[in-house]
C-alpha cells in the first residue's frame, strides 16, 4: 500500500484512494467496523507526517517561522501529540483547546491563542502560561492592559481584518467588510487607531490576520497577508522603531475535495505570498502560520456500515451510520462540502459491478441527513461498508450530539507497503486507538443523569 510522501504533496498529486483499501479490509477483519461498531474514523499517521514535512519544506527558505496546527481541525490529544512530535506548534481558540494543547505536550512558547470573545479568566490563564495571545479588538487590548504582568513571556499581537473580500463559501470568509474577526482595517479611523495602539504599548509586537479557508483562492489570501505586511511596515516607520517584529499570517489553505489531487500545495501558497508581498520572507519579521484542514483532510476517512437499503420514488437510498452527527458541514451545505464516497463489501474489499445512482443517507432523524445524492456507485447492500474520504479534519474529531448518537471511535493506522514484485498484495495494517467510542453510559452521564431529579419538586 502506497503511503503519502512529501514529494506527492509538493508535486500536487496524491496516491489513489485505493491506498486505503487494505486499511478498510483490515478494520473490518479486526472488528473495528462491523455490527457492534458501525462507524469509525481513521487517521493515516504516516500521511500526517508527510503533510507536515511538505509544509516545512515549502517554508524552508524562511529565516524564522513557527508552524502551528489549528486545534479545531482535529481536537484529539493523540493527534495533537503526533503533530507536536512532528515539530508543529498549536493554535487554539477556546479554553478547552488550550487545555488539549497543554495535555498534548506543546510548549507554551509554541501555542497561540486566538478567539473573538476571550474572557478575562481566559486571558489571565494564557498570560500566566506564557502562551502567545492575539487580541481580536482594540477593546480586548484594554483588558490585556489591566491583566498583563510585565514579566509575562507571552507574545502579544492584534488581529486585523484587511477587508479584501470573501470566497465562494460565505461562512468561511473572514475578511469581508463586516466580518466579526479583527479590527476592520479600512473602516474610517481604524488604521490610525491601530498605529496609536502600538505606539501606546511597547509590549504589542505582532500583527495577525486570517483571510479565510475553504473557498478562498490563494490570491485573496495573499492579498490579505500583503496588506497586513504593509501595515506592519507603516507602524514601524511611523513610530521610528521596529515595534512589530512578527506576523501571524493564519492558515486557510483550501482542500480539493473533488478528486485525489492535492491542490493547491504549500509551495503554491508560498509562491502566491512571495508575489503579493516580496518582503515577507526577507527575515525582517518572524512568521507564524495556522494551518489545519490542509494538513489532515486527505489523511483520514470515515468508515460506516450500511444498515439498510431501500427505494423511494425511484431513488435508491443506502442508510448508514455516518450522517450529520459526524459530517455536519456536508449535510447542511452539500454543495460547498461535497465528499467522495467509496463502496466496500461486508468483508471490506472494494465493491465491483455496474454503477447505480444512490443516495448515501445517515442515521439522524431529519430528512436532510444525506451525505451524498445520486452518487454513481456499485450497488450497495445491507452489511456493506461505505467510506467518506477526505474527512481527516473536522469530521469525526468534533461530532454533533444530535439524537444523542454516540461519538465514533477513532483509530490511527500504519500500513506497510507490499512487496515490489508486482503481486499487488498489501503488507500488514496496524491500528492504535485514538479515542474510544462513546458508550450509552457516557451519553446518559453527559445529559445530566447525576442531577436527574433536579427539576422535580418534592415535599420535605
Amino acid at each position: 500500500m502506497t503511503q503519502t510522501t512529501s514529494a506527492h504533496q509538493q508535486s500536487g498529486t496524491a496516491p489513489s484512494a485505493a491506498r486505503f483499501d487494505a486499511v478498510v479490509r483490515a478494520a473490518v477483519g479486526q472488528g473495528l467496523l462491523g455490527e457492534g461498531s458501525p462507524v469509525a474514523g481513521f487517521i493515516d499517521t504516516e500521511g500526517v507526517r508527510a503533510s507536515v514535512g511538505a509544509l516545512h519544506d515549502a517554508f524552508a527558505a524562511t529565516p524564522e517561522v513557527l508552524h502551528t496546527f489549528a486545534a479545531k481541525a482535529c481536537s484529539l490529544v493523540p493527534v495533537l501529540r503526533l503533530l507536536a512530535d512532528c515539530g508543529m506548534g498549536c493554535e487554539v481558540a477556546s479554553p478547552g483547546e488550550l487545555r488539549l494543547a497543554v495535555e498534548a505536550g506543546f510548549a507554551a512558547s509554541r501555542v497561540v491563542l486566538d478567539s473573538p470573545a476571550k474572557t478575562r479568566e481566559e486571558i489571565r490563564l494564557a498570560l500566566s502560561l506564557g502562551v502567545a495571545v492575539n487580541a481580536d479588538s482594540l477593546d480586548e487590548l484594554h483588558r490585556i492592559d489591566a491583566l498583563r504582568n510585565p514579566g509575562t513571556a507571552s507574545v502579544l499581537g492584534l488581529r486585523v481584518n484587511p477587508q479584501v473580500g470573501g470566497g465562494s463559501i460565505g461562512p468561511m470568509s473572514t475578511a469581508t467588510d463586516t466580518s466579526k474577526f479583527g479590527v476592520a482595517l479600512r473602516d474610517p479611523g481604524a488604521r490610525e487607531a491601530i498605529v496609536e495602539a502600538f505606539r501606546e504599548r511597547p509590549w504589542l509586537t505582532r500583527l495577525h490576520t486570517h483571510v479565510g479557508s475553504q473557498g478562498c483562492p490563494l490570491e485573496l489570501i495573499a492579498d490579505g497577508v500583503a496588506r497586513t505586511y504593509e501595515l506592519a511596515e507603516e507602524i514601524n516607520a511611523t513610530l521610528g522603531v521596529r515595534r512589530v517584529t512578527s506576523l501571524d499570517i493564519g492558515g486557510g489553505l483550501p482542500v480539493n475535495f473533488a478528486d485525489e489531487t492535492v491542490r493547491p500545495g504549500y509551495a503554491d501558497y508560498v509562491a502566491a505570498l512571495t508575489a503579493a508581498a516580496p518582503g515577507l520572507f526577507s527575515g525582517r519579521y518572524s512568521l507564524v502560520t495556522e494551518f489545519g484542514r490542509s494538513l489532515l483532510a486527505k489523511n483520514g476517512f470515515i468508515g460506516a456500515r450500511v444498515e439498510y437499503t431501500k427505494d423511494a420514488g425511484g431513488r435508491r437510498i443506502a442508510l448508514t451510520h455516518a450522517g450529520a452527527q459526524t459530517a455536519t458541514r456536508t449535510v447542511l451545505m452539500p454543495d460547498a462540502w461535497p465528499l467522495r464516497i467509496g463502496a466496500f463489501g461486508p468483508d471490506g474489499t472494494p465493491r465491483t459491478g455496474p454503477p447505480l445512482a444512490q443516495d448515501i443517507a445517515g442515521p439522524c432523524c431529519f430528512a436532510g441527513d444525506v451525505v451524498a445524492y445520486g452518487r454513481e456507485l456499485p450497488e450497495l447492500a445491507e452489511d456493506d461498508v461505505v467510506v467518506l474520504y477526505d474527512t481527516g479534519a473536522y469530521y469525526f474529531s468534533t461530532p454533533w450530539a444530535y439524537n444523542s448518537l454516540p461519538r465514533p471511535a477513532v483509530y490511527g493506522f500504519r500500513a506497510v507497503a507490499g512487496p515490489e514484485d508486482g503481486s499487488g498484495h498489501d503488507g500488514p495494517v496496524t491500528f492504535t486507538t485514538v479515542r474510544d467510542a462513546q458508550s450509552l453510559d457516557d451519553i446518559a452521564a453527559e445529559s445530566g443523569l447525576a442531577h436527574a431529579d433536579a427539576l422535580i419538586e418534592r415535599d420535605d
